[in-house]
């Protein structure tokens, strides 16, 4: 007989499952064996359709409850412990703009909320967690930690960066610093450095990441066929794609200013959104008519 489970008895159950998933990283990394999956050429307007359809499930799912509790939170601890801590200074940009290198890992819960409403199944934020479930769980995770890796990258290039612009000393205040950075030579080859070495690092993650993660949990192919397969959508669009970094970085930029109060909204908008790209930058996979074992539309 069916019964409503409590909260912990819930939480035993992902857990469980999240096990279960880890133990099984090895296939998940290597995916079945099949095709490589088909990339498609995309336009300026298929990006315009991908917002508008994370819109209207952001509207629908009410994800910004979740990102209340998670996001602004995390982002008002890093703030308070820059305020506090002077030394911390020069890593307030890099800190931000760690949520565009992040952003792919942990929107993948969005992903899966976007994939339930796609088959008209019923979402609540719990379903962000389905994902845990997933048999390629483990290959997700491991990309998820190339990703944080890649932003311990950037963190340290941004702070070898200060070193041979304004260091070593740590900035003696907040207004000394923006002094500084905004006011002096040394600050605008600061800010110029971080930009050009910081585009990078966002160009690497928008091409490896893009399609990865919508890619394994829609479809078992492994972490290297994911991987390749974001890789070639990028370089079939490169334009559309290049837009696509911009709009990305240039809302959650915006989105940051007040206090990163905007993320409450934009990182579950975006995260929908790529979903949305996905569907329309990769092929489905063509059905198999059982009977003869050809693809539908052979001869």
């Amino acid at each position: 007989m069916e019964y409503i489970r409590n909260p912990i008895e819930w939480i035993g159950d992902q857990l469980a499952q999240a096990g279960r998933a880890v133990d099984s990283t090895g296939g998940a990394l290597r995916g079945h064996a099949e095709a490589a999956p088909q990339v498609r050429r995309i336009g300026t307007a298929d990006l315009r359709v991908a917002l508008e359809r994370g819109l209207a499930d952001f509207a629908a799912c009410r994800t910004d409850v979740v990102f209340l509790c998670l996001v602004y939170p995390l982002a008002g601890l890093i703030l308070a412990r820059l305020v506090f801590d002077h030394a911390l200074l020069p890593l307030l940009f890099p800190l931000a703009a760690g949520f565009l290198l992040l952003g792919p890992a942990a929107a993948i819960g969005l992903y899966e909320m976007s994939r339930r409403r796609e088959q008209g199944l019923t979402v609540t934020w719990a379903d962000a967690f389905g994902t845990l479930a997933s048999p390629s769980f483990g290959a997700i995770l491991v990309l998820a930690l190339l990703l944080l890796a890649i932003f311990f990258l950037w963190l340290t290039a941004a702070q070898a960066i200060f070193l041979l612009t304004l260091g070593p000393a740590p900035p003696a205040s907040l207004s000394a610093f923006l002094h500084d950075t905004f006011a002096t030579p040394a600050g605008w080859a600061m800010i110029g450095a971080g930009l050009g070495v910081g585009l990078l690092f966002a160009v690497l993650v928008l091409a490896v990441s893009v399609v990865s993660f919508p890619l394994l949990l829609d479809r078992d192919v492994g972490l290297r066929t994911a991987v390749r397969t974001s890789l070639r959508a990028v370089a079939a669009n490169p334009l559309p794609m290049a837009l696509w970094g911009l709009i990305v970085a240039g809302s959650l930029a915006l989105a940051s200013l007040p206090l990163f109060l905007g993320l409450i909204v934009v990182l579950p908008v975006l995260g929908h959104a790529t979903w949305h790209l996905y569907r329309q930058l990769v092929e489905p996979p063509r059905p198999v008519l059982e009977d003869s074992g050809l693809e539908a539309g052979g001869e």
